[in-house]
């Protein structure tokens, strides 16, 4: 980069703004845009119709677009015929604020506490994706104009599936996404003051598994020894998944496509700066634990896993009541590494738990989710520019790195389009979300919005002269 920084003049455009932006981004906080709970479909449509006039007023044409379920919002400037077109991808739904009474204060009254703005969607993604918007909106104002051309698309079904915005664009194909990188801001930095490119998202594969035993619930006296527990069996299914002194996974076949870790992998993985008691003090636990062999960063970001989410059946109330229950479940979830193949997966754990079934119970596993893992280019134009804005910008070279989530349109961006996908995070770990008390940390949330702007000034600059 050269001694004068050639995104100077948005960047002060910027500071003189924060105000205002800070001021937006709590407006855009108090839609309660809840998109899996039904009530709310009516909030969900406002954020839809706000988040389209503030593209409007950053200088976008916008639309609405209207799907079976919630609508997606997208936007365009395409004044650079000939240059770059970077397409941004956010999401404006909500995971629900339950439990409410573990909240500070209202999950949809936006809370300064000191430099971090408290509130649902704080960090996912509202204020994410919302300094993608700002930084194209505060380069227009400074200049008229762009040096790339820019499209948005903004989803409201993230946290509810993602069902619209996947046929949307399979069926597009390239049409109206047409663009040469994607920007997504959905994770988190690797640490304060660390930058980072992730570079690979797991998979997710959710089953639920529902048992069934006598066809009422039975006294536990007069029953008990004579008819299988339904959650007896449940209890020893479940505990058949797993080995218990080596954390592997015990289906046939679970690991039989899992890709194993570069050297370089393993070697960048092991440079990081990563405390793991401070890691298990954070989250509460005495001790770590997960597969043998690998590290806790190892495990976390490319190992494969396969976690019991919830458990159900029989007597939940107060006191005791004897009885043998009909009935009980689980939800499970297996987060998957390249390549393995949901479908495949999904059919190799509901074989196992078949078997593991005692004959004296019967079973049902229906597959509620499945979306198959993403490894991006490490190299090229578009990662070194991403890579300048990082550093320029947070004053520390960025990091390569793995996450243990899923973003499912990712992967699906990157097989219809076709194009590198750019994974920059702004928020942090500790930043709860889908967790009561939910954050953003305000100085991040400006940092974001310099960092776009700075990464379209230098992925319209020629590659001789980046």
């Amino acid at each position: 980069m050269s001694s004068q920084d050639p995104t100077a003049d948005v960047l002060g455009r910027i500071d003189r703004e924060r105000e205002s932006y800070l001021a937006t981004l709590i407006e855009y906080l108090e839609i309660p845009s809840i998109s899996t709970d039904p009530a709310h479909a009516g909030d969900v449509r406002r954020c839809a119709l706000w988040l389209e006039e503030r593209m409007r007023a950053a200088g976008l044409e916008a639309r609405v677009i209207n799907t079976g379920h919630h609508p997606m919002v997208y936007g365009e400037w395409l004044g650079r015929p000939g240059a770059p077109t970077v397409l941004f991808y956010g999401h404006y739904d909500v995971q629900p604020a339950d439990p409410l009474e573990e909240w500070r204060h209202p999950p949809f009254t936006p809370t300064l506490e000191g430099d971090q703005l408290v509130a649902r969607g704080a960090t996912d993604d509202k204020g994410q994706s919302l300094a993608h918007l700002l930084a194209v909106g505060a380069m227009l104002a400074e200049r008229g104009e762009l040096p790339v051309n820019v499209k948005f698309l903004v989803e409201g079904e993230e946290e509810s599936g993602g069902g619209s915005i996947e046929r949307f664009v399979r069926e597009d194909r390239g049409q109206t996404l047409r663009a040469d990188c994607v920007v997504v801001s959905d994770s988190s930095m690797f640490a304060p003051g660390q930058p980072s490119l992730l570079y690979g998202l797991k998979g997710l594969l959710y089953l639920e598994l529902k048992i069934r035993g006598p066809a009422r619930d039975l006294h536990s006296g007069t029953y008990g020894g004579a008819v299988a527990n339904p959650l007896n069996a449940l209890a020893h299914i479940l505990a058949s998944l797993r080995d218990p002194a080596t954390g592997r996974v015990l289906v046939d076949g679970f690991y039989d496509d899992v890709r194993p870790l570069e050297d370089w992998e393993r070697r960048e993985f092991g440079a990081l700066p990563f405390d793991e008691a401070a890691y298990a003090r954070e989250i509460g636990v005495s001790a770590l634990a997960g597969e043998h062999g690998y590290t806790t960063l190892e495990r976390a970001w490319a190992r494969p896993t396969l976690d019991v989410n919830g458990i159900w059946g029989g007597y939940r109330g107060p006191g005791a009541k004897t009885v043998l229950p009909a009935s009980g479940g689980a939800k499970l979830s297996m987060r998957l590494v390249p390549d393995q193949d949901p479908q495949k997966i999904a059919a190799a754990v509901t074989a196992h738990l078949e078997r593991a079934a005692p004959v004296a119970v019967s079973i049902e596993v229906e597959v509620l989710s499945a979306t198959g893992p993403v490894l991006i280019e490490v190299e090229g134009p578009f990662v070194e520019a991403a890579t300048e804005a990082l550093a320029d910008t947070w004053g520390a070279q960025p990091v390569r790195v793995r996450e243990g989530g899923s973003i499912p349109i990712v992967a699906t961006f990157a097989e219809v389009l076709q194009v590198p996908v750019l994974l920059m995070g702004f928020g942090l770990a500790d930043d709860r979300l889908h967790s009561p008390n939910e954050k953003f940390d305000i100085p991040h949330f400006y940092n974001g919005i310099r960092t776009i702007a700075r990464l379209l000034d230098r992925i319209a600059q020629p590659p001789e002269a980046g």
